[in-house]
C-alpha cells in the first residue's frame, strides 16, 4: 500500500488492529471485537462502518449459529488484513493501538526526510500531530532524529533498523 493508502486506512486509528483481529479469527462478532480490543461501542461501530464502506469488511449475510461471525473480510480485505496482522505483530506492545499518524509518518520517512518534506507528503497532518508522531516513533526506537552540523542546522528523521523492518511491511 502507498503512503496515501495507509494514511486513508488509518483515518480511523483502530482500522489496522481490527483488520488484524478479523484476519486472525477469520471473522468475528461485534462483542468479541469490543472486548478484545477494549474499544467503545461508538468507536468500533464507526470504524467497522468505514471498513465496510472501503470494501475491506462485509457483514456476514444470513442467520445461523449464534457463534457465527458477524463481520468477515472481503477478498480485497484479506490481503490488506494479512499485512495488518504482520504489522501489528511487529509493533511494540505499547504501540498496538496505532495513533492516527504513526504509520503514515513512518512510511513517509523513507530513508530520511526533513519535517517540511514529511508535511508535504502528508498534506492532511497538522504540524502538532506530525510532531507528536515523530516523538512517538523516536520513543519507540523506530525513528532517529539527526541534527546537521551546518548553519542553519537541518534536522532529518531516519528509520532505525526496527523502523525499516516495519517500513517493508508497509
Amino acid at each position: 500500500m502507498s503512503t496515501a493508502s495507509w494514511s486513508h486506512l488509518l483515518h480511523h486509528r483502530w482500522a489496522v488492529p481490527i483488520l488484524a483481529e478479523l484476519h486472525r479469527e477469520r471473522g468475528s462478532r461485534f462483542v468479541v471485537l469490543l472486548r478484545r480490543l477494549g474499544l467503545s461501542r461508538q468507536t468500533l461501530s464507526r470504524t467497522l462502518a468505514a471498513l465496510v464502506d472501503e470494501g475491506l469488511v462485509a457483514r456476514n449475510p444470513g442467520y445461523g449459529h449464534p457463534l457465527r461471525p458477524e463481520y468477515v473480510l472481503t477478498a480485497r480485505g484479506r490481503s490488506v488484513a494479512r499485512r495488518c496482522a504482520r504489522l501489528v505483530d511487529g509493533l511494540p506492545e505499547q504501540e498496538r493501538s496505532l495513533k492516527k499518524w504513526t504509520l503514515p509518518t513512518l512510511a513517509a520517512a523513507g530513508s530520511g526526510r526533513r519535517f517540511s518534506e514529511l508535511q508535504d507528503l502528508l498534506p492532511e497532518v497538522t504540524p502538532r500531530a506530525l510532531t507528536l508522531a515523530l516523538k512517538d516513533l523516536q520513543a519507540l526506537g523506530l525513528l532517529e532524529r539527526r541534527v546537521g552540523e551546518e548553519y542553519p542546522p537541518t534536522t532529518t528523521y531516519r528509520p532505525t533498523p526496527a523502523g525499516r523492518r516495519l517500513q517493508r511491511l508497509l
